[in-house]
Formats: structure tokens, C-alpha cells, sequence
């Protein structure tokens, strides 16, 4: 339920906006419908799209790419483009990354509390 409701505030998004760099950047971030997607970009059936990419997206992903798809409409940046292939796995690489970080973090807390206790 969720989804279909992103789904629909998106539409209303991008009718209003009419902006045609935020609807190419969403189809970059689905990877696997980017040849389909882009044939029918030519005939600017572009919300039909939209709901095609939410229905094909991976469940474990959907949090991640949504958000990305609503920043993408605020920021409305074409730099994006260039970064967006990285940028669905870099999200969640991060964030596995700042777990690690913060366990290596309080690793390094111990060995420095170890290490004081062992100088002492």
C-alpha cells in the first residue's frame, strides 16, 4: 500500500513539474528495464514507466530507490545522471559501511582503553 501511494505522489510530481532530466534519472536507476524504458521514452509514455519500474523493483531495495527518486525531483540535477548507477549500491554500501565504522569505532575505543590499562 505503501508503494502505490509513493507511486501516485510521484506521478503528481513530475505532472506538475513537466521536467524531462528527472524522469531519464529514474529510469538510470533501475538497471534491468533501461532498454525498454528508453524505447518508450520516445513515445512519452513516462508515468506508465514510473509504475513499471516500482512494480520490477528488488523489495529489499524499495526504501533506498524511492528515496533516491524523491530527492532526484527535489534537487533536479543532471550530474546526477552520471552518478546514478553507483549510487544505488553506494547507499548500501554505506550504510553497511557506517555499521562497520561504528563497530571499528568502538573497537578502537577498547584498544585504547586496553592499551591505557596496560600501560598503567
Amino acid at each position: 500500500m505503501h508503494l502505490q501511494e509513493q507511486q501516485q505522489q510521484q506521478q503528481h510530481q513530475q505532472q506538475q513539474q513537466h521536467q524531462h532530466q528527472q524522469q531519464q534519472q529514474q529510469q538510470q536507476q533501475h538497471q534491468h528495464q533501461q532498454q525498454q524504458q528508453q524505447q518508450q521514452q520516445h513515445q512519452h509514455h513516462q508515468q506508465q514507466q514510473q509504475q513499471q519500474q516500482h512494480q520490477h523493483q528488488h523489495q529489499h531495495q524499495h526504501k533506498l530507490q524511492q528515496q533516491q527518486q524523491q530527492q532526484q525531483q527535489q534537487q533536479q540535477q543532471q550530474e546526477q545522471l552520471y552518478c546514478f548507477f553507483g549510487q544505488q549500491h553506494q547507499q548500501q554500501q554505506q550504510q553497511q559501511q557506517q555499521q562497520q565504522q561504528q563497530q571499528q569505532q568502538q573497537q578502537q575505543r577498547t584498544n585504547k582503553n586496553s592499551v591505557w590499562v596496560a600501560a598503567i
